[in-house]
């Protein structure tokens, strides 16, 4: 079992800046892809980011070029980073890791709120 904390939202004024950060209870290295999602009043969860193992990253359109995640395996932690922050990147932002396997396992945080505003 994975423990996930996350940290680091809050209010931000458009076109400002917030670093995401998530914590896992023990070695994440053995999880095999760390993302982060969001959910917005109203709206389905959706992915934003996702991070492997050996690195590989993938990000949904509406991110790209503005949000970097990156995973610190020594100090199991994954972070996203979130440049140029518009309205629509308001929601509750929280951190998931899938190991594949039999069953497949999810792990959850209890999400951090991020809200863009003036």
């Amino acid at each position: 079992q994975v423990q996930l904390v996350e940290s680091g939202g809050g209010l931000v004024q458009p076109g400002g800046s917030l670093r995401l950060s998530c914590a896992g209870s023990r070695s994440t290295f053995s999880i095999d892809v760390m993302g982060w999602y969001r959910q917005a009043p109203g709206k389905q969860r959706e992915l934003v980011a996702t991070i492997t193992r050996s690195g590989i990253t993938n990000y949904v359109d509406s991110v790209k070029g503005r949000f970097t995640i990156s995973r610190d395996n020594a100090k199991n932690t994954v972070f996203l980073q979130m440049n140029s922050l518009i309205p629509e990147d308001t929601a509750v932002y929280y951190c998931n890791g899938r190991q594949f396997g039999f069953p497949t396992r999810d792990y959850w945080g209890q999400g951090t709120q991020v809200t863009v505003s003036s």
